[in-house]
């Protein structure tokens, strides 16, 4: 044991020596933001696989961080993108005509795309780590001294693969996820003296736990009419579930023993409102003990919004923050991230990126690094201002990630944090709706390249000229799940949403059953010369 325990205490060392190599190399944020060099990029969902699977299409979400071929713009820059299964040709095309100013050939021969041809329900990091000849092929095509490693999440997957290369992981060391689960995040918000809501601090790890807990938080809180409760390591709100205490009033505090309310909830738990579909009380209650849960108040209020504040925390300890969104929220009870507007609301916006500065500061305290993200609810008070109550960390990319970053990486322009606006080069305001599930039925079977053609047929396509437009992602999905994300960039909040609209209208008038006619006569459109549709 005590050789064990050595040999983890080397490897934690020797990684966090790897991440001082960051610090080195990169003095301040201009440098690393436009730094040469060779970036790896591993979009490992390293989460708990069985919560992750209620995301429909999961598998495809390793093509959220393909915003990273941006960065090819720099036309010193080299980019490793590795999936569980190869990608569409197409889909790397779109991106990389993306690129102003960078002819297409030069940006493609700067870029390696890399396979596990594995489609299991394992983290593509661990995939990695299994193929140990695909590990040398990514050593010899690195330059150790100019490169850097890049992921959604961080787990002991990601720091072992980061050993094995002899290259820095640009993320918090996985030791300190603790602080991105939903106790770690109250904690967090606790200490930094951030408003949230009350709750419980400590994970809970049993059903009795979680019943204790909720009648004491009842006590506490005697006018409540719901909590939330919440797997400490759910993603994407999919983990929550409502507990409705108006059934329960005969057991309200002041009417029964606590032994009594206790033993109450604990048999009213299996009618939980759970957010995920596929969710039952049998399967939820099993994961208590394995992830942990806690439960706390559920904010109400007749006008309410789920703003959120993205920031980072460079090598050298800047905590910078990066944008401010407000949710797009969907499921039974308005749980679940679906998509987001950006800016946030100038109402409440400058609160958000105070109450973010205050968190980072905290979090790059514990030695966190890289990307983080606040979820808050914001519930407007009879005098017009706004409530906000802080409700959880992401120590990770998010829903948020890709699209600003794809805002920013197209139009190098800059965020000013004095108004929470993003300016282009052409000190125009700009605008985004974004979601990652833009999803219905009528859309399975369209092929990548079908997406392509409708995007060039009625010229939805991001427009480096006026900086407007839409930009795909999660084209993989499409054909499977009937399931695509978007990001519509406009000059005003009114204009991306009429372009996110316009997408919609076109993409349900090119799948009505009743326009195969006018596909087959597209289709025939973009047959190579010396082919002919069948009948044709």
């Amino acid at each position: 044991m005590q050789i064990l325990d050595r040999h983890l205490s080397t490897q934690v060392e020797t990684f966090r020596q790897l991440q001082m190599q960051l610090r080195d190399r990169w003095k301040n944020v201009e440098s690393f933001d436009r730094s040469d060099g060779d970036i790896l990029v591993i979009p490992s969902l390293s989460v708990d696989q069985r919560e992750i699977q209620k995301i429909e299409g999961v598998l495809h979400y390793e093509e959220r961080l393909l915003f990273s071929l941006i960065r090819l713009q720099n036309p010193r820059t080299r980019l490793i993108y590795i999936t569980s299964q190869p990608l569409h040709p197409s889909v790397i095309d779109y991106y990389l005509q993306l690129l102003p100013g960078i002819p297409f050939s030069h940006a493609r021969d700067r870029l390696l795309l890399l396979s596990t041809y594995d489609s299991s329900f394992k983290p593509l990091t661990q995939k990695i780590l299994e193929r140990p000849r695909l590990i040398e092929r990514i050593k010899q095509a690195l330059r150790r001294d100019q490169s850097f490693m890049i992921c959604y999440n961080t787990s002991p997957w990601e720091r072992e693969l980061s050993l094995k290369l002899e290259i820095p992981l640009y993320a918090a060391d996985p030791d300190l996820t603790i602080w991105g689960t939903k106790s770690g995040s109250r904690q967090i918000f606790a200490e930094s003296g951030v408003p949230h809501p009350d709750g419980c601090h400590d994970r809970l790890d049993s059903v009795d736990d979680l019943a204790t807990a909720t009648a004491e938080l009842w006590e506490r809180q005697p006018h409540l009419k719901r909590m939330v409760v919440k797997l400490n390591e759910g993603i994407s709100g999919e983990a929550n579930a409502l507990f409705d205490l108006k059934p329960l009033q005969e057991f309200a505090p002041g009417k029964i023993s606590h032994g009594d309310r206790v033993a109450a909830i604990k048999d009213s738990l299996p009618s939980l409102r759970f957010q995920a579909t596929s969710e039952n009380w049998t399967n939820y209650a099993s994961r208590v003990p394995e992830l942990g849960a806690i439960v706390e108040a559920f904010v109400e209020g007749e006008v309410k919004r789920s703003p959120s504040v993205q920031g980072r925390i460079l090598p050298d300890g800047t905590v910078e923050i990066l944008s401010t969104h407000d949710q797009i929220l969907g499921g039974p009870d308005g749980q679940i991230y679906l998509g987001c507007r950006f800016p946030a609301d100038e109402a409440y916006r400058v609160q958000l990126q105070d109450l973010g500065l205050k968190i980072g500061w905290t979090l790059a305290k514990k030695g966190a690094l890289e990307r983080f993200g606040i979820d808050f609810m914001a519930v407007q008070q009879a005098d017009g201002n706004w409530d906000l109550q802080a409700i959880e960390i992401n120590l990770r990319k998010g829903g948020t990630t890709h699209p600003f970053m794809t805002l920013k990486l197209l139009t190098n322009g800059r965020y000013d944090l004095s108004t929470g606006l993003f300016y282009s080069q052409q000190g125009r305001a700009k605008y985004y709706v974004a979601t990652d599930n833009l999803h219905k039925k009528r859309y399975r079977g369209l092929l990548p390249n079908d997406l392509m053609d409708i995007i060039a047929s009625h010229r939805l396509h991001f427009d480096t000229g006026t900086e407007t437009g839409t930009v795909f992602h999660l084209m993989g999905c499409l054909s499977e799940f009937g399931k695509l994300g978007l990001t519509s960039i406009g000059d005003s909040p009114q204009q991306a949403e009429d372009i996110y609209q316009k997408v919609i209208k076109v993409l349900d008038g090119e799948t009505k059953s009743h326009h195969n006619a006018a596909a087959t006569t597209t289709a025939q459109q973009i047959i190579p010369f010396g082919w002919r549709l069948e009948g044709g």
